[in-house]
C-alpha cells in the first residue's frame, strides 16, 4: 500500500487506512509511540496505564496507618457546619 506525506499546518502527515489500523489492532485516539530507524518509521502502541486501583497503589506498603485530626480553619463560603 502506498500513500503520500502531506502538509498539515506546520507539520507533515500520513493518513493511515482503516485496514492498517485494524491489522495493528490500533484505534482512534489511542496513544502511540513513534520511532525512526534509518529509512523506517515505526508506530507502536504506548504501554501507558492512566489509573491504578487503590489495591495497586497500596501494594507492598507494610506500614501502619495512624490517623489524627487537623483544623482546616473557619468556613469561608457556604460550607455546612
Amino acid at each position: 500500500m502506498q500513500t503520500t506525506i502531506q502538509k498539515w499546518g506546520n507539520s507533515q502527515a500520513i493518513r493511515l487506512p482503516k485496514a492498517i489500523l485494524e491489522t495493528a489492532q490500533l484505534g482512534e485516539n489511542e496513544t502511540v509511540q513513534i520511532f525512526a530507524e534509518q529509512d523506517k518509521i515505526i508506530i507502536k502502541r504506548a504501554n501507558i496505564r492512566k489509573h491504578r486501583t487503590l489495591t495497586e497503589r497500596l501494594e507492598g506498603w507494610t506500614g501502619e496507618y495512624v490517623f489524627e485530626e487537623w483544623d482546616t480553619g473557619a468556613p469561608v463560603g457556604r460550607e455546612i457546619l
